[in-house]
C-alpha cells in the first residue's frame, strides 16, 4: 500500500562559522528542531561551494578553517514549518532559508 502527504520541507543554509551563543548555528538549530519535536532534520556539510563573495571553499589539507557551507533540510507540516521559521528567523544572520511544498511517499508493507 503507497501512503502519499503533503508536508513543507525548508533548507537552511549556513556557513560553518556561524555562531550562536558560542555553540555553532546549527547545533543550535538542531536543538531547537528537538525541542519544538518536529519529525527530523538533517545536516550537510559541503565538500565545496561559494556564496555571495564568489568566494570558491572547499576542503583542503592547506586551509583547515576552511568554512564550509552547511545545509539543514526539515520536512514537517506546513504549519509546523512555519512557526518554527519564526523562531529561527532572527538566528540566520548569514545565509539563505527557502520553503517548498512536497510530497512524502512512504511504503507501508
Amino acid at each position: 500500500m503507497q501512503e502519499y502527504k503533503e508536508a513543507y520541507m525548508i533548507k537552511i543554509y549556513i556557513r560553518e562559522e556561524d555562531r550562536i551563543e558560542g555553540k555553532p548555528l546549527y547545533k543550535k538549530i538542531l536543538e531547537i528542531v528537538k525541542e519544538k519535536n518536529l519529525s527530523g532534520v538533517t545536516i550537510f556539510k559541503a565538500i565545496m561551494g561559494y556564496g555571495p563573495s564568489k568566494k570558491i571553499r572547499g576542503i583542503s589539507f592547506l586551509d583547515l578553517g576552511s568554512n564550509l557551507p552547511i545545509l539543514i533540510e526539515i520536512i514537517e507540516s506546513k504549519e509546523k514549518i512555519e512557526e518554527f521559521l519564526k523562531e529561527i528567523n532572527s538566528l540566520v544572520q548569514h545565509g539563505l532559508v527557502i520553503a517548498f511544498p512536497v510530497k512524502i511517499v512512504k511504503y507501508i508493507p
